[in-house]
């Protein structure tokens, strides 16, 4: 079994835990970004923090899990092959802003699904993949994720199980000192866009 400690300790070594002014996906701004690439690009660990995850939906039945693009592509295929060889492994993207399934991938009428995210902050993403599920006629066995940065604040209303809970400071745009103290903002992510 992995402890909080040994995940934040292998995430500051990684080199996932950055410091400075973000504009994160939810839109709200934060001193503090974690970049779980980072971690993924060690498979030893990310296999190790999914097993753990994996261990709390042992016996659900899983079908499917899905999870949104792009921090969750690689998590949703370690989540399914721990999960069982049938387990399906499928991601969302989004397309002219709106959170879609494409590259021909189903989810049918009645299947058993997890959703599953790297970080949550809001859990904005998350819930467009659970609406996406819901549409689907298909069961919502509930949310994994490897870190809830919200401090325990998100809820989907359904089952919700994470290996870390830490709180971060994040500020609404209108209301950040940051901003106000005119520290250059970075949107992180594939292409990390100075605005």
């Amino acid at each position: 079994m992995i402890n909080k400690e040994e995940i934040m300790r292998k995430f500051e070594e990684a080199g996932a835990i950055q410091k400075g002014h973000f504009k994160l996906t939810s839109g709200v701004h934060s001193d503090a970004y974690i970049q779980c690439a980072q971690i993924m690009q060690y498979p030893e660990f990310i296999h190790n923090l999914c097993s753990e995850l994996g261990k709390k939906f042992r016996g659900e039945n899983i079908d499917v899990i899905v999870g949104p693009a792009m921090g969750a592509v690689i998590m949703s295929h370690v989540m399914a092959r721990v999960l069982g060889p049938w387990v399906r492994a499928i991601f969302t993207e989004r397309e002219n802003g709106k959170m879609i399934l494409r590259r021909s991938f189903e989810i049918k009428k009645g299947e058993k699904v997890l959703v599953v995210e790297d970080i949550t902050t809001t859990g904005s993403s998350v819930r467009e993949v659970i609406d996406i599920v819901k549409s689907r006629q298909a069961e919502v066995v509930g949310v994994g994720a490897l870190i809830d940065r919200s401090g325990g604040k998100v809820d989907f209303g359904i089952r919700y199980e994470k290996l870390l809970t830490i709180k971060m400071n994040t500020y609404e745009p209108d209301n950040c000192p940051l901003c106000k103290n005119k520290i250059p903002i970075t949107k992180p992510g594939s292409r990390e866009i100075k605005v």
